[in-house]
């Protein structure tokens, strides 16, 4: 019975660290292409003077603010364990 449970326990905690590797793959990826999207668009903002560029490029910004304040969240728990 006793060992049932510790293998249940270790697969649970298997479990919880492959999503967890996989939300912050994920989340690298997903940073990574915001980002150059927002290089992208502050590129043509700069360079061409394209107001509809810069107006993604803010948007882009704001949306890789929040992954990256996602990121250090979930990083700062996997650092606890």
């Amino acid at each position: 019975m006793r060992k049932s449970k510790n293998n249940f326990i270790n697969l649970q905690l298997k479990k919880t660290f492959f999503n967890t590797l996989t939300a912050m793959k994920n989340l690298v990826e997903n940073i990574a292409a915001q980002y150059e999207a927002f290089a992208a668009n502050a590129n043509l903002q700069v360079e061409k003077n394209n107001k509809a560029a810069g107006t993604r490029a803010r948007k882009a910004a704001l949306e890789l603010t929040k992954l990256l304040k996602e990121f250090r969240k979930v990083s700062v728990e996997e650092a606890k364990k």
